[in-house]
């Protein structure tokens, strides 16, 4: 039985008490004093009184108690009427406060919140509401962001497309398959920001769909390495894997977890400079297996770090979408690992002296 329920209780209980029981009390003790059946003692000495003490006594008992009784039960009623009152205001007031937080809720004040107080049930009723109302607020703001960033991000693309298409209508530009290269660019980086901001939607929803399989993360991380090697010799940076100790299989997305260390790869390639290097290690730590990626790249400040996982963040603003990405790619290996039960997390000494992003990932049972 909860608190609120106990309170109506005590409440129908004292007006009961204070309607019929005192009444009640007052005839049982009339009797218990034999005051409604005289005895014939009782008798006798009356009528040894004088008749105007007889009378004064009759009289008594035919006005007096019946009006104290009524007197008793009007006033339990009013007591009980006045406390009834002041018990449903004092419980029907947060009630009221909740029910106007709502209607302003509703109108789009996402601000709005409720002062927590009264009995245990609506404190926990006004702390579910304003709960509640901090998540919608916070995915609002994000909504926005998101919108604000799409908006942004597509704009540069497309807006170089249509600039180069209406150049080479007015025969600003020959139409040759350099042109035509340049442009299928642009839109295969559009096909990319639109499938990030896809498996980002659907991992925010818990709908991001994976395919979990035993997954020798060992070998997924040297085969990773292997097919960047190319890429790092070509910007001169010395890119390495190693294994520290025995590294057990994981449940996991083989696809899912392969684009994750590409992404760290990509982001650390992109901020290492020549004759840099890059080692990725893979040890067994605390019953989860974990990914670093160090590198000896450009570093981050403490702000940067905070905002190294939001989505279309860089590190570098003078970074272009070519150099630089979609922006997203950080933001997925966080959604991703999330998505297996795990974290991904960024460290970095400062400026200029490398960083370290670590993903974290449970062993399957």
């Amino acid at each position: 039985m909860n608190r609120l329920q106990t309170r109506f209780i005590l409440a129908f209980v004292g007006v009961i008490f204070l309607v019929v029981l005192i009444p009640l009390t007052f005839s049982i003790l009339m009797r218990s004093f034999n005051l409604v059946q005289p005895t014939p003692e009782l008798i006798a000495a009356l009528e040894a009184l004088p008749d105007e003490t007889v009378a004064q006594f009759q009289l008594f008992f035919r006005e007096f108690i019946p009006r104290q009784i009524a007197v008793f039960i009007i006033g339990g009623g009013l007591i009980g009427l006045v406390m009834g009152i002041f018990l449903a205001r004092s419980l029907i007031r947060p009630l009221d406060k909740l029910a106007e937080a709502a209607r302003s809720f509703g109108s789009r004040n996402l601000s709005q919140r409720v002062q927590v107080s009264g009995s245990e049930e609506i404190v926990a009723l006004a702390d579910a509401f304003n709960e509640m109302a901090g998540r919608l607020e916070e995915a609002e703001t994000l909504r926005r962001n998101l919108l604000a960033d799409v908006a942004h991000e597509l704009r540069t693309p497309v807006t170089v497309i249509q600039g180069n298409l209406r150049a080479i209508l007015d025969d600003v530009y020959p139409l040759e398959k350099e042109e035509v290269a340049r442009l299928y660019e642009q839109t295969r980086l559009l096909t990319r920001v639109i499938d990030d901001l896809r498996e980002l939607a659907q991992a925010e929803a818990s709908q991001l769909s994976l395919n979990m399989t035993e997954v020798d993360v060992a070998a997924l991380v040297k085969e990773t390495a292997v097919s960047y090697q190319p890429i790092a010799q070509t910007q001169q940076v010395e890119l390495h894997a190693e294994l520290l100790g025995s590294i057990p299989t994981l449940q996991a997305d083989a696809a899912r977890l392969r684009q994750s260390i590409h992404n760290l790869v990509d982001n650390a390639l992109r901020h290492t400079p020549a004759r840099g290097h890059i080692l990725l290690e893979v040890e067994q730590v605390d019953g989860a297996v974990q990914i670093r990626v160090h590198d000896s790249g450009s570093g981050m400040t403490p702000e940067q770090i905070s905002h190294v996982f939001d989505r279309f963040y860089r590190a570098d603003p003078s970074r272009s979408r070519e150099s630089g990405g979609t922006g997203l790619g950080l933001a997925i290996v966080r959604a991703i690992a999330k998505a297996h039960g795990g974290e991904v997390t960024a460290v970095s000494p400062g400026p200029n002296q490398g960083s370290t992003f670590t993903l974290t990932l449970p062993i399957s049972a």
